[in-house]
């Protein structure tokens, strides 16, 4: 329990008695009672309920009163959590999706870049067979027989 003078350390640096005048309906007379009774946070306020806070000598309508802005003020805090925690996991999906669809668009275009290096290797070797080939009348390659004139042509010949 604090003592008259003494402040304890509670969430975010300030003392017992600022934090509990921050809540609606509690002034310094009403601080004070709920420190003697050793309801020093709003959790321990919320977790005495209405009853526990009567019998730190809160009248039945204040403490009504009280309990339900600390209830109310819970469920904010709960929700606000929730909502922090939400985005967080939002966040590291989303982080996790790109990771994953950059890797998936690297490892594509690796398998294009193969692809096309196997089918230009394939290109190469076809055309280094086909360099030192020739055909029966001379020509390199093995390409069509074209009729040099009109006199080659076989419908030409009457024979």
């Amino acid at each position: 329990m604090a003592h008259q003078g003494q402040t304890m350390a509670a969430k975010k640096g300030t003392s017992d008695n600022e934090e509990l005048t921050a809540l609606p309906g509690v002034g310094a007379a009403t601080a004070k009672k709920l420190q003697a009774a050793g309801l020093t946070t709003a959790a321990k306020i919320a977790k005495a309920g209405k009853a526990g806070l009567e019998k730190a000598g809160l009248n039945a309508p204040s403490a009504a009163k009280l309990a339900a802005a600390v209830a109310k003020h819970k469920a904010k805090s709960t929700a606000k959590k929730a909502t922090t925690s939400a985005k967080k996991t939002a966040s590291k999906a989303k982080a996790a999706v790109k990771s994953t669809a950059s890797k998936t668009k690297a490892k594509a275009k690796g398998a294009a870049s193969k692809a096309t290096a196997a089918g230009k290797n394939v290109a190469e070797k076809v055309v280094e067979k086909t360099k030192g080939e020739k055909s029966d009348d001379g020509r390199k390659g093995k390409t069509l027989k074209i009729p040099r004139s009109v006199a080659d042509m076989p419908w030409f010949r009457k024979g």
